[in-house]
């Protein structure tokens, strides 16, 4: 009996620790290998990488990896290349994520309403976001070249250089293009935030005598708070990480790494220049940045 009792509290921790129902973590381990060996292996060994001199060597090769502590960090600190990306980080995320969010959510609520062919456009607003960055890289290197499109149309106006290799106006270019490519993603966020607001609310303030923009104002920004709230830290993350969009659009952050990011010279430093030591501290104080402006996102826009 004394077995028995003692063995008791032992079954009810167990049952705790693995829920009511332990079946369900059969179902939960396969995601939980793959955020272990696709997030978790990676960034433990980015961390790793970060306090030696490392780089890559062919496969059995023996090298030595010296130990250089937070060499590589004070480096990043020092280096006027990644300096300069974070600024361009900071104008990237400054235009994108305000336009993001209040294009998409002026767009949602308008697809939202009943209007003519509402299905097409919302197709049509969504497939940038599907398509392939290099096929719509293609077509705004067309429309912002020296001969194109908008050069054409604006005449004497257009900037010289041309928007694209204008040390000015390459990042806002990026920032645009950036947002009009995943426009898509959000507006299909904020349509699902839409559907959940009381059709209620908007009787009553309609008695009350509110107009649409006062409705809009004091019913639909409230109720898509936290829609808000996740569009806001996606587009900060997906900021910060962008990588293809200078690559393809500026030729590899130019001109004079007006346009360069985080991501890309961490690129050209780890793959390009084998110092990749040095590219990890890179990711690891980038990695530190978001989720710091994400917390304090998310607190901003969470509190009552």
């Amino acid at each position: 009996m004394a077995t028995i009792a003692a063995t008791a509290p032992r079954a009810r921790r167990i049952r705790r620790a693995l829920g009511r129902h332990p079946v369900g973590l059969l179902f939960v381990l396969p995601y939980a290998a793959f955020l272990v060996l696709v997030y978790a292996y990676p960034l433990g060994l980015a961390v790793y990488m970060s306090f030696y001199d490392y780089f890559f060597a062919a496969p059995g090769a023996v090298v030595e990896r010296p130990f250089v502590g937070f060499d590589n960090y004070t480096t990043a600190f020092g280096d006027a290349i990644f300096l300069e990306s974070l600024g361009n980080v900071v104008t990237f995320l400054v235009i994108n994520v305000p336009l993001t969010v209040a294009l998409s959510l002026v767009l949602a609520t308008a697809l939202n309403a009943k209007l003519p062919l509402r299905g097409f456009f919302r197709t049509a607003y969504y497939i940038p976001y599907v398509t392939a960055s290099v096929a719509v890289i293609g077509v705004w290197l067309w429309l912002f070249s020296d001969t194109g499109l908008v050069n054409s149309a604006l005449g004497p106006v257009a900037p010289a250089p041309p928007w694209l290799v204008n040390e000015f106006w390459a990042m806002p270019m990026i920032a645009f293009f950036a947002t009009w490519k995943q426009l898509g993603f959000y507006v299909v966020l904020y349509l699902a935030a839409l559907q959940n607001i009381p059709s209620d609310l908007y009787d009553a303030a309609s008695v009350d005598g509110a107009g649409a923009l006062k409705s809009f104002r004091h019913v639909t920004v409230p109720g898509v708070r936290p829609a808000t709230t996740l569009v806001v830290i996606l587009s900060t993350i997906v900021g910060a990480n962008f990588f293809t969009e200078p690559y393809l659009l500026t030729g590899g952050g130019g001109p004079n790494n007006s346009s360069v990011s985080p991501v890309l010279h961490m690129y050209r430093r780890g793959i390009e220049q084998g110092d990749a030591g040095y590219a990890a501290a890179i990711g690891v104080l980038l990695a530190i940045g978001v989720i710091v402006i994400s917390m304090v996102n998310r607190f901003i826009l969470e509190r009552d």
